[in-house]
């Protein structure tokens, strides 16, 4: 078995560089805390992947206490579904709660994004963008697809919520719609 050396890297330091370091400061003073994967609340948390969003400072949350799951948009996608699925089927989470948040870049693309990315590689990317231009409808649109879901097991106690970005509060969402 052939094995090839390391690509070179940089002569300066990068920003992985950076959290390499930061990672063995961080392991020189860490203790196993003995926790097992799942979640001490039993929930998992959906949410978008902006660097904006300290979820854990957000809500509360200590290490051990939820699972969270991101992405761009904090939308509920298949890839969604199989991380909610795990987290309940294997690792007992039972509440579902889906954090959007205010001037999300996703308000700002469209499915040309697909387009763009066809004509500049050559293939056409097999996953949608998921972009919204409203973002409390969009939290609605995936608070449905958990609730809709064959393959969770508890879909009773799912929440959606939109957070602004500007005060840092939530701001809960009925899934009826404001005509509620």
């Amino acid at each position: 078995m052939s094995t090839s050396a390391p690509a070179p890297r940089p002569a300066t330091d990068s920003v992985i560089d950076r959290l390499v370091s930061a990672n063995r400061a961080y392991a020189a003073g860490f203790t196993d805390p003995g926790m097992d994967a799942r979640p001490v609340l039993k929930v998992a948390v959906v949410a978008c992947m902006d660097a904006r969003l300290d979820l854990h400072a957000a809500l509360g949350l200590d290490l051990g206490d939820a699972h969270t799951i991101r992405n761009a948009g904090g939308v509920v996608t298949d890839d969604t579904i199989r991380s909610l699925t795990i987290s309940q089927r294997a690792l007992g989470t039972r509440s579902i709660a889906l954090v959007h948040h205010t001037n999300c870049g996703l308000e700002s693309l469209t499915e040309e994004f697909r387009h763009d990315l066809e004509m500049e590689v050559g293939q056409r990317p097999n996953w949608a963008v998921e972009a919204f231009r409203d973002v409390d409808q969009d939290v609605r649109q995936s608070m449905q697809r958990v609730r809709t879901s064959p393959f969770l097991l508890d879909t009773g106690d799912v929440r959606g919520f939109v957070f602004d970005v500007t005060t840092g509060l939530l701001r809960e969402i009925d899934p009826a719609g404001p005509e509620a």
